[in-house]
């Protein structure tokens, strides 16, 4: 991601490798993050600076997150595009 590409380059499901837990970040701001049976577990707004996101929980809670090649790092958590097949097992 280049410092040139804005915050709809991010847009969409993100996904662990084991599909557990899911991320959406929405085009609004908003993520929302199911993980397991547990829908919405975290939900709050994003912004994107370059290839660096960071998170405001509706709680208050703050969390980052940087997209390298493709992959997003969100703290300890390895996230991809969940159209990316080729990462993702289901």
């Amino acid at each position: 991601m280049t410092d040139r590409e804005t915050a709809t380059d991010v847009v969409g499901m993100w996904v662990t490798a084991d599909g557990h837990i899911r991320q959406e970040l929405r085009a609004d701001g908003r993520y929302d993050e199911a993980r397991g049976d547990r829908r919405s577990a975290y939900t709050g707004r994003y912004t994107v600076t370059g290839g660096h996101l960071d998170y405001v929980d509706d709680t208050g809670f703050t969390a980052t997150g940087d997209i390298r090649d493709n992959v997003l790092y969100h703290e300890h958590l390895v996230l991809y595009r969940e159209s990316d097949h080729r990462q993702v097992r289901r």
